[in-house]
């Protein structure tokens, strides 16, 4: 067993401890950390007793004072909806075109607006608004109902096939799917759709005919689409569910059908009018 010895150099004892000729020493802790450490223990202590912290079965120990920072938080959250509440009075009557000329209005209905889309609208429409495939670009001109102030707010009230009885709705047919029409013609149509948009896409002879005896009454003649009816302008370069041939025979054959949520009874009205006014903003609205 190891023997403890007096290490001349150093004045102090070894531990008795030795590894490979050296020896450890049994230096004491110097005083002041060992008093530091002893008040930190007699600070969490009294922490315990003053302040909530222990978990029970179906509670906790309050302690002393009974503070915690629920009651905080709650008490700035009451303060933080007093003062929105202020900053927003008159705007849930006033009308969208008097929001958008007053500067006061304004200005809350942006910042509010641009708050409740990171939180409602980004998961689906991108934290920019930019969308995505099936999800559509908020920041162009396309609109497939209308993008004027009064026709976005309308839109997030409602949503789109929504299940709302005011929800917008149209369903474009299956023409595939249900036999209106022939692969070889649902090809023919969708060669001619994209040649609109693509001169490199030739379109095949019987595609014009085609589509104006069953596209023409919901996109149009011209194939500009009608946002009465939710159609799509087909002769731009502006595609939802993704360009070329092989993507319009697919949603021509078994259609697409995007679902928006209305968003009236979730979101109060304050918050709806913000969303209509900062979307319109964002540069498509017209």
């Amino acid at each position: 067993m190891a023997q403890q010895e007096l290490d001349h150099l150093s004045g102090q004892t070894t531990t008795g401890h030795e590894w490979d000729g050296l020896k450890e020493l049994n230096t004491p802790l110097p005083k002041w950390w060992l008093y530091v450490f002893y008040v930190c223990i007699l600070w969490a202590i009294g922490y315990w007793v003053v302040y909530p912290t222990w978990p029970l079965v179906s509670d906790y120990t309050h302690g002393i004072f009974g503070a915690q920072n629920r009651t905080t938080a709650m008490a700035d959250y009451e303060n933080g909806k007093t003062a929105r509440l202020a900053n927003a009075a008159g705007l849930a009557e006033a009308p969208l075109d008097k929001i958008k000329s007053t500067p006061a209005f304004l200005e809350f209905a942006m910042a509010n607006g641009k708050a409740a889309f990171g939180d409602n609208c980004a998961p689906c429409h991108g934290s920019g608004a930019t969308g995505g495939p099936g999800f559509p670009n908020l920041q162009d001109d396309d609109w497939l109902w209308g993008g004027k102030l009064e026709d976005i707010y309308q839109t997030i009230r409602f949503g789109i096939r929504s299940g709302n009885e005011k929800m917008r709705d149209m369903t474009m047919p299956s023409f595939g799917k249900d036999g209106i029409l022939t692969k070889e013609q649902i090809h023919s149509v969708a060669t001619y759709v994209m040649s609109l948009s693509d001169t490199a896409v030739k379109a095949a002879p019987d595609g014009k005919q085609i589509f104006a005896d069953n596209c023409a009454s919901c996109h149009g003649e011209d194939a500009k689409g009608n946002q009465e009816m939710g159609a799509p302008n087909l002769s731009d370069k502006i595609w939802l569910y993704g360009a070329g041939v092989d993507k319009v025979e697919a949603q021509v054959t078994l259609p697409k059908h995007g679902i928006m949520p209305a968003w009236e009874g979730r979101l109060d009205p304050v918050t709806i009018k913000s969303l209509a006014v900062y979307i319109h903003s964002l540069g498509g609205g017209k």
